[in-house]
């Protein structure tokens, strides 16, 4: 330059400096002021490019060179000067090519203060970024654990309304997107529960803190499906509950073993007490049985207007002791473990026999019966008698069922689960089985029909006889829609 920079220029570079926009825009116009209001032929000014590992020029006349390792190896010549904020290391260059100015190190003391507050305000943006990019990471990894777990989850808050929904959710019994719910009242989703119930148990949660785990049983094509709820508080800062968090999953597979456990239990301590009891039941039995038998061979020896009163009584007595015999025995089929030799049978022979002692039944007569048999079905390894003891028992509580008449249905299949099982069905249209007892009707003595008409242990006699042959014996009914019992036989066969 050929005079000398004043005070005027320096508080324009201020100006500059301060007027805000883009760093290199600014720094642009800070040397075309310097070029400008002086006589150097150019005014650079080099900044450093953290990234790169280098130094880039910011603004010249002529073309902007390739970017620069060191301040030392900008191009020689000039008056120069490193911009080093707080005394620290060079983080920029000022360089005046033909020319001088006195307030060169002021210029520079001002781009040197400039470039620290970019380059920490830089530091600091890029701080900001990468925190709101490792939260968007976090963020994405828990939905991704969410979606991949293999239960049912949903979060609500306190105004009810649906803040999570994962993809089990999406693809459950339920089946709606998440797009369709979130934001969306838990009310407007969920409308097999009545609304108040539900939002009694959401504000006990809120009010009390506590778990709280429930069964529901959900209707889906494959049948009636059980699925434990589990309600957890969940507290977003502080000690207030913000948010209570829904997880279900299903348990209808474990309720099912837990059941057959259960049943089989009940069973070996049925048996149990069949055996410590049965001798002592059975003998005052015979005992009551021969007095009835020889009191009524000496009737006639007796007259007068009583004598057909006792008839009457001793006729009670010998049936109600024929009930009794049977209700040993019956208990006896669990207490004595039926070793019966078993063999390859054809299960539509067994259906048809069974069918064949019942068509005397005076009600089979009141009744449709419609069969439906597999004819190229595989052999099943059992023993007959047995299983025709099961369908008689079936078929004749089948029809007790149907009082007014109806239509029975005998069908025999290829099992829709297993390869190696084939399946009989009695299905009638009856009045059907409610659910809360569907559980029991396995259970020795429990029975739905009217006193005096059943023991309560035909059914729990086929269990016995269906899991001895390793297969498995299931109902499915409604109210109103009638009740299919269905028989599963593994295949083979006997050695």
């Amino acid at each position: 330059m050929t005079g000398h920079l004043t005070a005027s220029v320096v508080a324009q570079v201020a100006r500059l400096l301060n007027g805000g926009g883009r760093p290199d825009g600014i720094l642009a116009a800070v040397a075309e002021a310097l070029r400008s209001t002086s006589d150097a032929d150019r005014v650079e000014i080099w900044r450093q490019d953290p990234e790169a590992a280098g130094f880039y020029l910011v603004s010249a006349p002529a073309a902007e060179p390739e970017l620069v390792g060191t301040i030392g190896l900008v191009p020689a010549g000039g008056q120069r000067v490193a911009l080093r904020p707080a005394g620290g290391e060079a983080i920029g260059l000022l360089r005046i090519v033909g020319g001088q100015s006195d307030a060169l190190e002021t210029i520079g003391h001002l781009l040197a203060a400039f470039l620290g507050a970019v380059e920490q305000g830089e530091s600091r943006d890029a701080r900001i970024a990468e925190d709101a990019r490792e939260v968007e990471e976090a963020r994405r990894f828990t939905a991704l654990v969410i979606d991949s777990l293999p239960v049912g989850l949903y979060v609500v808050d306190r105004d009810y309304r649906i803040q999570i929904w994962n993809r089990k959710r999406e693809t459950g019994t339920q089946g709606m997107a998440r797009d369709q719910v979130v934001g969306r009242t838990i009310f407007e989703v969920l409308t097999r529960q009545p609304e108040a119930a539900l939002r009694a148990e959401f504000d006990a949660i809120f009010e009390t803190g506590e778990l709280r785990q429930s069964d529901m049983q959900v209707e889906s094509p494959a049948g009636i499906r059980t699925y434990r709820m589990t309600r957890l508080p969940m507290r977003l800062a502080g000690d207030t509950i913000t948010h209570v968090m829904t997880i279900g999953e299903d348990v209808s597979e474990w309720r099912e073993v837990q059941a057959r456990i259960l049943q089989s239990e009940k069973l070996a301590a049925l048996g149990q007490l069949a055996a410590g009891v049965m001798h002592e039941i059975n003998n005052p039995l015979a005992t009551i049985a021969a007095c009835v038998a020889a009191s009524e061979g000496r009737l006639e020896e007796v007259s007068g207007e009583g004598t057909a009163a006792l008839r009457e009584y001793l006729g009670i007595i010998d049936k109600e002791v024929e009930r009794c015999t049977s209700i040993v025995d019956g208990l006896l089929d669990f207490s004595r473990p039926k070793a019966r030799a078993k063999k390859t049978a054809d299960l539509n022979a067994i259906v048809n026999e069974a069918l064949g002692l019942l068509r005397h039944h005076k009600r089979f007569k009141l009744i449709a019966l419609e069969r439906r048999l597999e004819p190229a079905l595989p052999s099943v390894v059992a023993n007959p008698e047995q299983i025709i003891q099961v369908l008689m028992a079936l078929t004749i509580n089948a029809i007790d069922a149907m009082e007014a008449g109806g239509r029975l249905t005998i069908r025999t299949a290829l099992s829709r689960r297993r390869a190696d099982e084939v399946v009989v069905e009695v299905e009638d249209t009856g009045p059907g089985i409610a659910g809360s007892v569907q559980s029991k009707i396995f259970e020795p003595f429990f029975t739905t029909k009217a006193p005096g008409r059943g023991t309560g242990l035909g059914l729990s006699i086929c269990y016995g006889i269906v899991e001895e042959h390793r297969g498995r014996i299931e109902v499915d009914s409604q109210l109103g829609g009638g009740a299919t019992f269905r028989v599963y036989l593994p295949t083979g066969a006997a050695e």
